[in-house]
């Protein structure tokens, strides 16, 4: 369809099809060590399906807070589990990582997701006192834009939101209207706008918005439109495509780690 070029990233990145594989065998090697030490807890149910489960891994010491990580794939692909080693980073500064799966289309709806994310969050965010901050790339950034929407969230939760990163996020549905993906995402008009963080009043937690310079016009402008409905900081990361910009996440001394902890 129409727009079926403009939200297509693997064409555009070079070597695109290894890095699925390099994802699973960082995140397999990093569970393992951090199940070895202890600070591992996997599967952790927060709803009946079998995808709706979460891994929550544990700094050394107390916990400072809980970041959680939602992972993208346009709502169609992939699990928590290609995604493990990209705590690295919050770790190393004393925080927790929660990271769950959920449902995909076609066979939930994209509102249906938005639910799960809430209720993964909600159960994480009772096991691990402290303040939360959210982060997802891509559907998940646009998962955990929606977490900001009024009674999304339980009202204990969202007061101890302090922080919450969209990267490389889609912010308004309507365009995917008009891609060939809607076949499985059974989006209408009217879903489209309820499901839009950019349609959304503006937030009273702090947002900003990340998203890297190489990417898809159609990504940046994506997340030139959030910053701008919501007043929220704009990050264009040098040198950084869909694929490799959240690669930060697992350094904790990186620009990226700095900005979503807030230190």
């Amino acid at each position: 369809m129409r727009l079926d070029d403009d939200y297509a990233n693997a064409p555009y990145i070079e070597d695109s099809a290894s890095y699925p594989d390099r994802w699973a065998k960082n995140a397999e090697s990093f569970r393992s060590t951090l199940c070895a030490a202890g600070r591992a807890r996997l599967g952790v149910m927060y709803g009946h399906g079998p995808r709706n489960a979460l891994d929550l891994f544990m700094p050394l010491g107390r916990a400072q807070g809980l970041l959680v990580f939602v992972h993208g794939g346009y709502w169609l692909k992939f699990d928590r589990s290609y995604w493990s080693h990209l705590a690295q980073g919050a770790l190393d500064q004393g925080w927790a990582v929660a990271m769950p799966s959920y449902d995909l289309c076609p066979r939930v709806r994209i509102s249906d997701i938005t639910r799960q994310i809430a209720d993964a969050i909600t159960v994480a965010a009772h096991d691990v006192t402290g303040p939360v901050i959210l982060s997802g790339h891509s559907a998940g950034g646009h998962l955990v834009s929606r977490m900001l929407e009024y009674n999304m969230l339980p009202d204990d939760v969202f007061q101890r939101l302090r922080h919450v990163v969209p990267i490389s996020a889609v912010s308004d549905l309507r365009p995917l209207l008009e891609t060939s993906m809607n076949k499985d995402f059974g989006l209408s008009p009217q879903d489209a706008a309820d499901e839009s963080p950019v349609l959304m009043p503006k937030p009273g937690v702090p947002v900003t918005v990340w998203v890297g310079a190489d990417e898809r016009p159609a990504f940046l402008e994506q997340s030139k439109w959030l910053s701008a409905a919501w007043g929220a900081p704009l990050v264009i990361e040098p040198g950084t495509h869909h694929f490799d910009v959240i690669e930060g996440l697992a350094d904790g001394d990186s620009r990226m780690v700095r900005t979503v902890l807030q230190i």
